[in-house]
């Protein structure tokens, strides 16, 4: 059964595609040389100015800086996951008093961005009284913002379970909930594993956020290097290829999992 969620281009489609992706891969290029360009004529290639992130107190900071980051991704990932399966079952719930608040959560808080979370800890929250350490005013942001996101991807990957699954488990005299637990979740959580890889580098990426709240991430660890050793472009440089090397580790990863499936079923049907 096909899994695509629009219709197959066809050979002009096809072209035109092709077309577009040519011409905006010259235009990057483009722009890329430009830019070298510009930064050599003033300056900005010399060795002088990078040979300051060959040493090692440099990349020890900045490793600091991406272990903070790693840290408040991985506590946010945990918990937007927990929220996030509790939201999707209330929302797949018969009874209405769990299904009604769980997708009016879902609903609303996808709608608003994380950095208006990050500013109602940080700036509405202690007028109340609630004034959360460091830490968490980064992490409770995040985790709020992406609990809705898992909270779909969860539901998703139940909904494409076969019914047949849950009324064999209740054939067998498991109770709904057994069912749900021992025989739909298990399947559900390998048939989204690459989606929760997906999101969890948006979340990674959102930890830069960190900065608002002064929390040392990698970003604002990037940021207090430039203004201390005023190499601001050769900061931020370094800190965007550690960012891409990790991201596209992580989305890597999830490609591969994505593939998995697929060549267990190859594998099956040549068995």
């Amino acid at each position: 059964m096909s899994t695509t969620l629009f219709d197959e281009p066809g050979p002009r489609a096809r072209r035109h595609i092709r077309v577009a992706t040519v011409a905006g891969t010259l235009a990057a290029i483009a722009l890329a040389v430009l830019a070298v360009r510009q930064f050599a004529a003033n300056g900005q290639l010399d060795a002088a100015r990078w040979q300051p992130y060959a040493t090692w107190p440099m990349w020890r900071y900045l490793l600091t800086g991406l272990w903070s980051t790693a840290l408040a991704a991985v506590v946010s990932a945990a918990l937007a996951m927990a929220f996030g399966l509790v939201l999707a079952l209330g929302r797949l719930s018969h009874q209405a008093w769990l299904r009604r608040p769980a997708a009016a959560y879902v609903e609303v808080v996808r709608t608003i961005p994380a950095l208006l979370l990050v500013y109602v800890v940080l700036f509405a929250l202690p007028r109340y009284g609630l004034d959360l350490p460091l830490f968490w005013k980064l992490v409770v942001p995040l985790s709020v913002s992406n609990a809705a996101a898992f909270a779909e991807i969860f539901r998703a990957g139940i909904n494409s379970v076969e019914r047949g699954q849950t009324e064999a488990g209740l054939a067998v005299g498991l109770t709904r909930g057994q069912a749900m637990r021992l025989v739909v979740l298990p399947q559900a959580a390998r048939r989204v594993l690459p989606s929760i890889v997906s999101q969890s580098v948006g979340l990674l990426k959102d930890t830069s956020l960190g900065f608002v709240v002064s929390y040392a991430e990698l970003l604002y660890s990037g940021k207090v290097l430039a203004a201390y050793n005023g190499l601001l472009i050769q900061t931020y440089v370094v800190v965007a290829l550690i960012y891409l090397v990790v991201n596209a580790s992580l989305s890597k990863l999830a490609r591969v999992l994505e593939s998995r499936p697929a060549l267990y079923a190859r594998r099956s049907a040549r068995a």
